[in-house]
């Protein structure tokens, strides 16, 4: 079951605050990369490409951590370890759209290449720390 995100950490999940995203190699290695992410009120959701190494991880391994920080104070953060409990394809291209509003101020992602498939994959918290 999710967990209900504190007032002030939900506050820093609507900033435009990248997360860092840690998600585990098939060594059992960590791999940390940044990303954009929103939050619906009881999910994270982070939007990348199919194929891509984080995609190939979180699909055989769902348990992911996120460390993100406030852009305009460093020394409030939160860290999140969690779940990988939907991967899908459908929404994902409009969901992109929306993340490249809050983090870009543009309308439409401007990066997309041709033939490249845009996945969402929503993150239950299961455990959260913070500083604020």
């Amino acid at each position: 079951m999710a967990l209900t995100i504190p007032e002030n950490v939900r506050n820093l999940l609507e900033k435009p605050a990248f997360a860092h995203l840690a998600t585990v190699m098939p060594d059992g290695g960590p791999h940390v990369t940044p990303v954009w992410f929103d939050f619906d009120g009881t999910y994270v959701r982070v939007n990348s490409a199919r194929g891509r190494q984080k995609d190939r991880n979180m699909r055989r391994n769902p348990l992911v951590a996120l460390s993100i920080m406030d852009p305009q104070n460093p020394y409030q953060y939160v860290g999140i370890r969690g779940r990988v409990v939907e991967i899908t394809e459908e929404g994902a291209e409009e969901h992109i759209d929306r993340l490249a509003k809050k983090y870009m101020g543009v309308d439409r992602y401007p990066y997309r290449r041709e033939g490249e498939v845009r996945v969402i994959y929503k993150i239950e918290p299961l455990h959260l720390h913070s500083l604020s």
